[in-house]
Order: C-alpha cells, then structure tokens, then sequence
C-alpha cells in the first residue's frame, strides 16, 4: 500500500502548490487533470500487486485486460471533461499528459520493484 499513498501525495502536495499560484478555475482543471492518470494507477496498482502475490501468472492477463479498460475509461474521461464540463483545453490537457507521464513512470519503478522482489524471492 505504500506506493499508493506515495502517488496519493505527491500528487495531492503538487497540485496544492500548482493552486496556490494560478485562479480558481485553472486550479480545478489541474485537479481534474491530475484525477484522470491518478485513479487508474491506484486501482492498477493495487490489482497487480494482489495478483502478483496470490498468482503471479495471471498479472500479464490482467495488465492486458486493464489496458483496455484503460482505454475506454481515458476516451470517455477526456470527452467528459473537456465536452461535457467544459473544462479549458490547454491547463487540463497540460495538467493530464505531465500527471499521466509522471504518475506511470512511477507506476512502472514500483513495478519493476515489485517484480524483481518477487524474483529475488523465488530463487
């Protein structure tokens, strides 16, 4: 559980800092842009690491499984925010891609983490 309360924070700890500097309104766009990526890595974290333990063999199909989820849910998030709420394109998009390509780096070190303990313990 602790890289999800370490993805928990830094996340929340940065986005306070970024609404500290910028208005209201682009304030909760960053927010929503850090929602997005944040929400999936919680929940394919928490999956992998449950399957990763109880049956390792299975973690391939679930990641496959999740990626597609993940496709739909990041179409569907993204028309909903920027179609639906109306959300300015340029701070959401800016805040999205940068918590997506920062969150999912951590993701895959916590992973490969995960995975070379588990090696290391098999052996």
């Amino acid at each position: 559980m602790r890289p999800v309360l370490s993805v928990v924070v830094v996340s929340w700890a940065s986005w306070l800092v970024a609404s500290l500097e910028v208005d209201r309104q682009t304030s909760i766009e960053i927010l929503f842009g850090m929602l997005g990526p944040l929400i999936p890595v919680i929940v394919t974290w928490v999956l992998v690491e449950q399957f990763f333990r109880r049956r390792p063999e299975a973690v391939t199909s679930l990641m496959v499984a999740g990626f597609a989820v993940k496709l739909v849910f990041f179409g569907v998030y993204l028309t909903v925010m920027l179609r639906v709420l109306s959300l300015r394109p340029v701070p959401f998009v800016v805040s999205f891609t940068g918590y997506f390509i920062v969150l999912y780096l951590i993701e895959a070190l916590y992973f490969k983490r995960l995975f070379w303990g588990g090696m290391r313990a098999s052996r």
